[in-house]
């Protein structure tokens, strides 16, 4: 299933975190944490500023974004775990 954005909206994928410290220490599935970065699959095509003019989003396919540990909706699409956010929830590219 192929999903596309409205509006300011983006779908991300997540970035798996390293399983490893710097130090060399493994980090086991149970305590990691869901990585707060990824990768956008698709985006929208932008939304409406006061003047009523459609405002491309900043953001494009293959950027690799930071966003918070709550941010999105999680969507599973083909045995995939996706998120659906608006382009607000991004912090940094």
């Amino acid at each position: 299933m192929k999903l596309r954005p409205l509006a300011d909206r983006v779908i991300v994928k997540r970035v798996d975190s390293e399983t490893k410290t710097a130090s060399g220490i493994v980090i086991p599935d149970a305590a990691a944490e869901k990585p707060d970065q990824g990768e956008v699959l698709a985006v929208g095509p932008g939304k409406r500023n006061d003047k009523g003019e459609l405002a491309a989003l900043t953001v494009k396919v293959g950027d690799r974004v930071l966003f918070g540990k709550y941010s999105g909706q999680t969507v599973k699409v083909d045995g995939d775990e996706l998120l659906v956010m608006k382009e607000d929830d991004l912090f940094a590219v």
